[in-house]
């Protein structure tokens, strides 16, 4: 198997563990705000690294040091613009906002690592931008304050797919990964006690959502996305990402009950057939491939 192929493969399960938490999270801000549900979670994912890996953290070096943190605040202004945004916004017009991180990793990733993204990989944006528009808007598209927070969120979101492309290549994923997740358990600490009035859950299926979120959706998942996104492209990995939503409504019918209409059934096809389409490579392209390989081989 290509090692493009089993990253892709690899960074789908990703998608699948962020896509099959949507439900538990959901279900536990009820209980606890935002900010605090998200400081607990990161907090045990940082702990979980820190005592795992230890060793590796031990040894770390500076240039690691300033890459994973930079990295880790991209990913807490995403989690942080997408949150402001939802106070003035629907959350179907900021799943569809977020999703178009798979429009901005391509522009940004031309910009700032100078690769030109493939046309297959731009025709699947395509798709799964169409069908990410059938999945989660429900009538027009009238735009707001929050729609321009989660625009930020999508900056932010689709610079730390290109910044971890970027240090992956020459840094530890695993040192990148665990500084990531304790930026983003600091600041939301800050946060919890700045905006909120945090809590200590008593509830044990909030525990359980908190244990599941942090091991599943944070220390498997951004652990699997910084080692796995050196060996495929920036676009992929956002393509990939994009399916989020389809896998969350695949959860809410199986764990809720809840139906998806006609139109979101399509827009998940279109979604899920984008990333199979960018995984498609002209025949011109698999014969130099070939060619290249059997050189290599004599």
């Amino acid at each position: 198997m290509k090692k493009q192929l089993k990253a892709d493969i690899f960074l789908l399960t990703v998608t699948i563990a962020w896509g099959s938490t949507f439900v538990l999270t959901k279900n536990s801000l009820q209980y606890l705000p935002t900010y605090n549900f998200l400081s607990i979670r990161f907090v045990i994912s940082t702990l979980i690294l820190g005592i795992i890996f230890r060793k590796r953290i031990s040894r770390m070096d500076g240039a690691t040091a300033v890459g994973g943190i930079l990295i880790g605040l991209f990913l807490f202004a995403g989690y942080a613009f997408q949150t402001i945004g939802l106070n003035y916004t629907t959350a179907s017009k900021s799943g569809f906002i977020t999703g178009l991180s798979a429009v901005m990793v391509p522009i940004l990733s031309a910009i700032i690592l100078k690769k030109r993204p493939e046309p297959a990989a731009m025709a699947g944006v395509v798709f799964a931008v169409t069908g990410l528009g059938l999945l989660t808007l429900d009538g027009g598209f009238i735009p707001n304050i929050g729609d321009v927070y989660t625009l930020f969120c999508v900056f932010a979101f689709a610079m730390q797919v290109i910044l971890i492309d970027k240090f992956t290549k020459d840094y530890d994923p695993i040192c990148l990964a665990t500084l990531q997740i304790a930026v983003v358990a600091v600041l939301s600490t800050l946060f919890t006690f700045w905006l909120e009035k945090p809590v200590m859950p008593v509830r044990m299926d909030v525990w359980t959502a908190l244990l599941v979120t942090s091991l599943f959706a944070t220390v498997y998942a951004i652990v699997m996305q910084n080692i796995m996104q050196k060996h495929t492209s920036p676009t992929h990995a956002a393509l990939i990402f994009v399916g989020e939503p389809v896998f969350g409504a695949l959860f809410a019918y199986i764990l809720l009950g809840e139906v998806l209409s006609l139109k979101q059934v399509f827009g998940c096809i279109l979604m899920l057939t984008g990333m199979v389409v960018s995984e498609l490579k002209p025949a011109k392209s698999r014969k130099s491939a070939s060619a290249l390989q059997q050189t290599t081989n004599h």
